[in-house]
């Protein structure tokens, strides 16, 4: 019961995490009708930031720097480069945006070297915290937790009560209208790129320590993250939260329960397959996703 009760646990933060980074995609999908592959590629830029400074000058101002430096580089980004894509077709700027992921991947390999980094938690974030009398759990993990909702807390209040978050919900639906408005577009579009930047960012800085840092490590979780647009309705944010989870649930439990139970090379196909397994389900029975835009 207590192994069955972290791994739920390690399921919804890993499914939190893949919230923060899948709603950045569905976000500028649904605002800017742009598929950007290179996504990935902020979550590791985040993790190297971060713990290459903190390395040096320790993890508070390593994470100013890893969230700073990923604002900058989002910035620049978005106006050298995907603003020239936003009236393309979705083959080129996949086909561009791909090109990105692969130069950020190389120049990764160049200024950090091939090894991967094995970023340590923060001390003050160490140990375990006894959930049940059988379960000690993570202090690291439970806090990562309590940051993805509160950061998803934040991005709804965001939309929903703001006038920056007005406007990016008329932007999804009535582009040309908002721009006849006044709305400088372009400048509402470069805010949406850089808080999806920001969202992946975060989730690169927070998993870091979980995972090794190393050259292409976004590329996977971008896999992961197109999965959940389509799972949970592209532009959907409720139906990004709730396929984040899902599908972290899924992998988690099947990685943990279904490999123990067929040792051997079964298990491990079995485990990789279940995503992708729910996401064909999901198309054969409800095209559109779990949820409408």
């Amino acid at each position: 019961m207590a192994l069955l009760l972290e791994q739920l646990l390690n399921g919804l933060q890993f499914g939190l995490m893949l919230f923060l980074l899948s709603v950045g995609v569905t976000l500028i999908f649904g605002v800017m009708n742009l598929v950007n592959i290179s996504h990935g590629s902020l979550f590791m830029l985040a993790a190297f930031f971060t713990y290459s400074a903190g390395a040096r000058w320790g993890y508070g101002l390593g994470l100013l720097i890893g969230l700073g430096g990923i604002i900058i580089v989002a910035i620049l980004l978005e106006w050298l480069v995907i603003r020239r894509l936003y009236q393309k077709s979705h083959l080129d700027q996949v086909l561009g945006t791909f090109g990105l992921m692969l130069i950020f991947n190389e120049l990764v390999r160049i200024i950090w070297g091939s090894e991967p980094i094995f970023a340590l938690t923060p001390n003050w974030l160490s140990g375990s915290i006894q959930l049940s009398e059988n379960l000690y759990y993570p202090t690291y993990r439970l806090a990562i937790t309590v940051v993805a909702i509160l950061a998803g807390l934040a991005i709804w209040l965001l939309l929903s009560r703001t006038r920056i978050g007005m406007l990016v919900r008329a932007g999804a639906d009535k582009r040309e209208t908002v721009e006849a408005l006044g709305v400088n577009i372009n400048f509402l579009f470069a805010v949406v790129f850089v808080i999806g930047a920001v969202l992946a960012g975060l989730a690169g800085i927070m998993m870091g320590p979980l995972i090794t840092v190393e050259s292409g490590i976004g590329d996977p979780l971008l896999i992961l993250a197109l999965v959940v647009i389509v799972v949970g309705g592209a532009g959907s944010l409720k139906g990004c939260l709730a396929a984040s989870v899902l599908i972290g649930m899924i992998d988690t439990l099947s990685r943990a329960l279904v490999t123990a139970d067929f040792a051997g090379g079964a298990g491990r196909a079995i485990s990789s397959m279940s995503v992708y397994l729910l996401m064909l389900v999901v198309l054969l029975l409800r095209p559109q996703g779990l949820f409408t835009r």
